[in-house]
């Protein structure tokens, strides 16, 4: 990393518990602490098995809580705004490299795994969840340790007629969600998560809080998209509310290649982006059992939608634009917008709204994850070849979904993330295992050798990828100029503008890890 990285590095090694004594006494001199200011610390020193838990409690990777992996000398859980505050100038003061973790879905573990810096801690967020919603303006604040489906669930509790067009993943923590786009299911009548907001609050690197005005519209356009961990800890977002109808419908229809599989997801390609902005298709493929021959495998491709209306104009809309589906009536569920999204989120229909207050992720394994923009249908030859492909793995899972309509019109430079007019959908590339360590290289190795297949169909100069997913293979920040490679492909032409921005605003680049924003790239 750069030389402002290693004036930050503590160069005598101090014992975790020292380090934790010293930054508690640190905490109570800069903040109002007024509560036992132990409970809100977790270290392998005091509990070993309830630091395991918290490090883990949100961590969806296997891969990165592994005994191999660096661990935080300790986890530290701030109550209060002013707690946040604290750590920051406190980690500054003793020298420790600090993660930020709000959620946890974070693929590459970045959130709670150093990989190069010691010793580090975790500031994690989960207890600043508070969420206000204000239907008469339109609008919500969210804390950063919100999830996404606690703030659909308050925004429902006041109104069954306004959403918010955020991800289909109900346990991210919003926090880190907006700071990379986030997609969803409405983004083609709305936008992206990041495109719906109004105001943030954010502690800078001298530890103060500040907001749209005090932060500047240079930062406020770089933090909604130019992903996490760069600028500052955001500690809420102020969001737009949208209109939703009272009634909207679901669906899921699904072919296997043996019915005509191939050739629906060919004619998919080619509609998916110009469909009505009111219907959403994405299609979920993955491997299954032929029902004639046990343990001969096919391909499945489920076509899942939510479209926002009733299932007499989804009919008409899927019989003038997508007939080759044929969807009927019967493949069709009537339901609220929040019961919308629980569909899609994998909830069975019989769970009520209170279930999205859990907010854990059920998806817990060893993964690895890339993503793909497609500009061009992938031909028919394409497909096949990626089905062979897709056979040769245990437990592949493709998600494709759709661009257009509000994604056309927002301009590549309005926030962070470019990927706009031109894209006909977006793929996210999942391979899963569970024999551990053991099979990672054999998976790993599958994973790279299909994205290799996959080059001459998708965009180019550069490839691109959604920074949301982040993928080190892209490349990692051993010099500040080693950072184009992979931020070219996240950022396009938004990247310079983000690395200036970071200059100025964080230039002893003391909010960084293996992907964030350089300070300069010469």
């Amino acid at each position: 990393m750069a030389s402002a990285v290693t004036l930050l590095l503590v160069s005598v090694p101090l014992s975790s518990s020292t380090l934790q004594q010293d930054f508690m006494q640190c905490l109570v001199e800069n903040s109002d602490i007024a509560f036992p200011i132990t409970a809100a610390f977790y270290s392998p020193d005091q509990n070993a098995t309830l630091f395991k838990e918290e490090l883990e409690s949100t961590a969806q990777n296997l891969r990165y809580v592994t005994p191999s992996n660096p661990k935080p000398v300790f986890i530290f859980e701030p109550m209060y705004e002013t707690h946040v505050q604290a750590a920051v100038v406190c980690a500054k003061k003793l020298q420790l490299h600090m993660r930020l973790r709000s959620g946890g879905h974070d693929y590459e573990g970045l959130s709670f795994v150093a990989e190069k810096e010691t010793p580090f801690v975790v500031v994690d967020l989960s207890k600043l969840r508070q969420i206000d919603v204000d239907v008469d303006s339109n609008s919500a604040w969210a804390h950063a340790g919100a999830t996404v489906g606690e703030v659909y669930y308050r925004i429902q509790e006041k109104s069954q007629t306004h959403g918010f067009p955020a991800g289909l993943c109900t346990s991210l923590g919003i926090g880190g969600h907006l700071v990379g786009g986030a997609y969803g299911s409405m983004m083609r009548k709305f936008g992206l998560g990041a495109d719906n907001v109004l105001d943030a609050r954010i502690i800078d690197p001298n530890g103060k809080i500040l907001d749209r005005a005090a932060m500047g519209e240079d930062v406020f356009w770089a933090i909604r998209g130019g992903g996490g961990g760069s600028f500052g800890v955001i500690l809420a977002w102020k969001i737009k509310l949208v209109p939703v109808p009272a009634t909207v419908t679901v669906f899921t229809v699904t072919k296997t290649l043996e019915q005509d599989g191939t050739k629906v997801l060919y004619k998919w390609q080619q509609v998916a982006d110009k469909l009505d902005e009111d219907l959403f298709i994405r299609v979920i493929i993955q491997t299954a059992s032929k029902t004639t021959k046990p343990g001969n495998r096919t391909i499945s491709t489920s076509y899942q939608g939510q479209f926002l209306g009733d299932s007499n104009r989804l009919i008409q809309v899927m019989q003038k634009s997508f007939p080759e589906l044929g969807l009927t009536k019967k493949d069709c569920m009537e339901t609220s917008w929040i019961k919308s999204v629980m569909y899609i989120a994998g909830f069975p229909n019989s769970a009520a709204p209170e279930a999205l207050l859990d907010g854990k992720s059920l998806f817990k394994s060893y993964f690895k994850a890339k993503s793909d923009f497609v500009e061009e249908p992938i031909p028919v030859e394409g497909l096949e070849g990626l089905w062979k492909k897709l056979l040769q793995e245990d437990s592949p899972l493709t998600i494709w979904s759709p661009y257009g309509g509000m994604m056309s019109r927002i301009p590549e430079s309005e926030i962070p993330f470019p990927h706009r007019k031109g894209t006909l959908f977006k793929i996210q590339w999942l391979s899963s295992w569970s024999d551990g360590k053991v099979g990672e290289a054999r998976h790993m190795k599958w994973m790279r050798e299909m994205y290799s297949y996959m080059e001459k169909y998708v965009s180019k100069n550069p490839r691109r990828a959604y920074v949301n997913y982040r993928d080190l293979d892209l490349g990692v920040n051993e010099e500040e100029s080693d950072a184009r490679e992979w931020g070219n492909k996240y950022f396009k032409g938004n990247f310079e503008r983000l690395v200036k921005i970071k200059g100025e605003f964080d230039p002893e680049n003391f909010f960084r890890h293996e992907q964030s924003i350089p300070t300069n790239i010469d």
